[in-house]
């Protein structure tokens, strides 16, 4: 007689679905939950909470509390809509984000926010004068067509008046060196370094 295995001790099949529900729940019971069922209800951290800032903004004054991880470009662009500053890099190497604090220029998305308290800031969309006319500077970016898509235009022109103020627009070169750090991907910086000499000599007459 042929001899075979004895059916009555085959292996006991595993169902796939019971078997990984089975390690779930040993998981459980051990205190370690799938990254899955840790994240559905968890909630995000605070890092020890807001923090209350009081400062300055185009000459309004506000008051608001924020998480100390907050940059000053996201303060402006998501607590008080000021969206003129453009995000574009987020490393402080584009210039996009240019403002001014206590009128020296920043790239807002490196300065913490913490940094504001007690202070001025000034940005794009502070610069109109009386009526809504426009800052020399805005007015030579058009005259020269110093800009192409405008992502750039609104730190290019906070970085090109602090240029004119610090006293660094004497020459082109000067100009070039200085706005360096402001980046135009469409090129149009020949128009800029214009609109700088332009604007320039309207400053120094107001």
């Amino acid at each position: 007689m042929p001899i075979g295995p004895d059916p009555s001790h085959q292996p006991a099949q595993v169902d796939r679905r019971e078997f990984v529900l089975s390690v779930l729940s040993v998981a459980a019971a051990g205190g370690v939950a799938p990254a899955q069922a840790q994240s559905a209800g968890a909630a995000p951290e605070t890092h020890g909470g807001g923090v209350p800032l009081t400062f300055v903004v185009n000459g309004r004054q506000h008051s608001v509390t924020v998480d100390p991880r907050t940059s000053t470009l996201d303060l402006l662009r998501e607590h008080l809509a000021l969206t003129g500053a453009k995000k574009g890099c987020d490393h402080g190497q584009c210039g996009a984000c240019t403002v001014h604090v206590d009128g020296r220029r920043v790239v807002s998305c490196l300065t913490p926010a913490l940094q504001l308290d007690g202070r001025r800031v000034d940005t794009i969309e502070g610069l109109q004068g009386p009526g809504g006319s426009l800052h020399p500077m805005q007015q030579a970016f058009i005259d020269h067509d110093a800009l192409q898509c405008g992502y750039c235009t609104p730190g290019q022109i906070m970085a090109a008046i602090a240029c004119v103020r610090e006293g660094n627009a004497s020459s082109p070169e000067r100009i070039k060196e200085y706005m360096s750090g402001n980046l135009c991907r469409c090129g149009a910086y020949n128009g800029i370094v214009a609109a700088v000499k332009q604007a320039a000599g309207q400053m120094e007459k107001a």
